[in-house]
């Protein structure tokens, strides 16, 4: 933790910048045979997002829509690369939702990237990813005293 002096009046003001925050978005890193888990399921998100994103004829405008279909191509990149996985599967899981709101057909594809990616934002990216490289566990070695 850094403390710097903001102003004679106020003293010292703690700041804390630390990327530890940013690891309670993701429970967990994991390896192996549960990491490539991940990967695959990330993938598959991904794929089905992308080659799913087209416009529909949802009513709210051409404007809202291609924002919506931006937001669903941005986040699936972002999913298939493991980079801010959880905002990423948390905008797919709406992106799709709003799908089965507004569509007009009941299809269970929608239905289905959204749980997905609900749970990806709640289980995390995995060990191969570009989040577990940033925010992953740091290895210290200590010198023997």
């Amino acid at each position: 933790m850094q403390c710097e002096p903001l102003s004679d009046s106020f003293g010292l003001v703690c700041v804390a910048v630390s990327l530890a925050a940013m690891r309670y978005l993701f429970s967990t890193f994991p390896g192996q045979w549960p990491g490539l888990g991940l990967l695959l399921l990330r993938l598959a998100q991904a794929v089905s997002s992308i080659l799913d994103a087209r416009l529909y004829p949802w009513g709210l405008g051409e404007g809202v829509a291609i924002a919506i279909l931006c937001a669903e191509l941005l986040s699936s990149g972002l999913l298939a690369i493991g980079l801010w996985t959880p905002v990423a599967g948390v905008i797919l899981a709406m992106v799709e939702s709003i799908r089965i709101i507004l569509g007009a057909s009941i299809d269970g594809r929608p239905a289905a990237l959204a749980v997905i990616g609900l749970s990806l934002a709640m289980l995390g990216p995995g060990s191969w990813s570009i989040d577990a490289r940033l925010f992953g566990r740091k290895r210290i070695d200590l010198p023997c005293l």
